[in-house]
């Protein structure tokens, strides 16, 4: 959802416009679950009505009988929760109170819903008025409809501010989002088609919507994957409660404070597919409390930084053809600090590493760390895909990718698509497998050890022989020696003349 300068503001960008402004002066991490609580309200309010005029027309139905609603797989909105009854009183300085009730109602009839909703409304912080605005904005957008619903208007509005938030936020943001670009591609790598899905660290969602679609998207059942994540932070694991709840995804996701290390809360899991963006270089991991753990099968993590933690932790929640992609800080390929380094050769020497990607910078909206992307797979013999035994696949992506705005890049879909079929034929699907020059190279386990065990893709790929202009390298380098070596005659040059001028004043350099 790109926003091509003012004359062609998407619907998502126009919305996001006027209920940006009704923020005023509240900070955006709280504005975030106004917001969002109502479009929330909204859309199982709209695929409620849908459902109750349709059983007003049949004679033999009562529209106020909850099992209707529930065979139906849809959420009963009990009368004072509903949102013609909110925006009728909207302009009512009793608002706040209403919206937090009808929260709390919401959630009596709604098991899978106790404990999610925001009920934040009645705050006195919370401007009144602007918040009559805002539902009356929210009220103008049709979300759970049958044609609305077809359309996703809805996970476009919802992802769309999600970003937004985390755009507006900044380093915060990006606790609960990762940009869509990157999960896409996780996901066009993995092709999560059936079974468990697991994501330990899993924000606002992210990682499950897009592996629902992409089930869709391929003719699938969505019912094919089960879902299974933990969140640490109790306002971003509410936000990814409603973000599954909207798109009706059944989904175990474990809240606690302690969080994936020190409480894990599927502790017997073992997942077909493992999708996570964890914390970069977290030093906050509470590592001196876990020196000893069955986790840490490759090594014990530096108490400074979570990186092998997780990756750790990744590995053992693999089921025995299980495959993981997971986003981590650029360091973790190749920091030998703290024992990393060990950890990183046992890994590499047990053959679980399938592919490492290079990313592109400015992608992420809380961080400037440059990223890259594993991924792991515990039988790499796997008779779905050909032996890719003692080998690993590196692609270097640090050239895609396109500025969106002042300070963020972008994947394309073709981009996306080239990293993922590059993967995927190397794994023996579709088309023949060849290295690249600069961007793909499959390699030999021995060459990695050469290396040091270093798995930057840079070190592997080489570099392109040919520039995109047609020019050779070598004539390349020519022309800017040439274009530097007139730069300095002529800042030699202006430097006489300077000396000369100052001279005649009667200063003497």
């Amino acid at each position: 959802m790109s926003n091509n300068g003012n004359g062609n503001l998407t619907f998502a960008s126009k919305l996001w416009k006027v209920a940006d402004k009704l923020r005023n002066n509240m900070d955006a991490a709280e504005y975030k679950h106004v917001v969002l609580g109502l479009i929330f309200l909204k859309y199982i309010s709209d695929a409620f009505n849908d459902v109750f005029n349709e059983l007003l027309n049949d004679k033999l139905s009562d529209p106020e009988d909850k099992d209707e609603y529930i065979s139906r797989n849809i959420f009963w909105v009990p009368p004072e929760a509903r949102w013609i009854y909110l925006q009728k009183n909207a302009k009512q300085p009793t608002i706040g109170k209403l919206i937090d009730d009808a929260m709390d109602a919401i959630e009596k009839d709604n098991t899978s819903l106790k404990g999610v909703l925001p009920k934040i409304y009645s705050r006195p912080a919370l401007d009144k008025q602007r918040l009559g605005e805002l539902i009356d904005l929210i009220g103008t957008i049709g979300l759970g409809d049958k044609e609305n619903k077809s359309k996703d208007i809805l996970g476009r509005v919802y992802e769309y501010f999600l970003g937004q938030f985390a755009d507006a936020e900044g380093k915060r943001g990006g606790q609960f989002y990762t940009p869509r670009c990157i999960v896409k591609l996780l996901v066009a790598m993995l092709e999560p088609y059936k079974g468990r899905v697991f994501d330990p660290c899993c924000g606002s969602g992210g990682m499950f919507v897009q592996s629902e679609k992409f089930v869709e998207k391929h003719g699938g059942r969505v019912g094919n994957i089960s879902v299974y994540g933990q969140e640490s932070n109790q306002t971003t694991w509410r936000l990814c409660k409603m973000n599954l709840a909207i798109r009706g995804i059944d989904s175990d996701i474990a809240w606690n404070n302690e969080g994936s290390f020190l409480k894990n809360a599927h502790k017997d899991l073992k997942a077909d597919f493992v999708i996570a963006n964890p914390p970069f270089n977290d030093s906050d991991w509470k590592g001196d409390l876990l020196r000893e753990d069955v986790r840490w099968k490759y090594g014990t993590p530096p108490k400074g930084n979570a990186n092998f933690s997780w990756v750790q932790h990744f590995i053992y929640h693999l089921a025995p053809a299980g495959v993981a992609g997971f986003v981590l800080a650029n360091g973790s390929m190749s920091s030998n600090t703290s024992g990393e380094g060990e950890i990183r050769k046992n890994i590499i020497e047990s053959d679980l590493v399938d592919c490492m990607v290079a990313l592109p910078s400015q992608l992420f909206y809380n961080t400037m760390i440059p990223a890259c992307l594993w991924f792991i797979a515990r039988d790499k013999k796997n008779h779905k895909f050909k032996d890719r035994k003692g080998r690993i696949l590196f692609i270097d992506a640090r050239n895609m990718g396109v500025m969106i705005d002042r300070r963020h890049r972008e994947l394309t879909d073709k981009e996306i698509e080239k990293i993922s079929s590059t993967y995927h034929a190397w794994r023996g699907e579709g088309e023949k497998y060849e290295d690249v020059k600069g961007f793909c190279k499959s390699a030999k386990l021995n060459e990695i050890e050469k290396h040091g065990y270093i798995l930057t893709p840079g070190r592997y790929v080489g570099v392109k022989e040919e520039e995109e202009d047609g020019e050779l390298f070598e004539e390349k380098m020519k022309k800017i020696t040439s274009e530097l070596a007139g730069q300095f005659k002529k800042s030699k040059e202006l430097e006489k003349e300077i000396k000369n001028n100052l001279k005649g004043l009667g200063y003497e350099i």
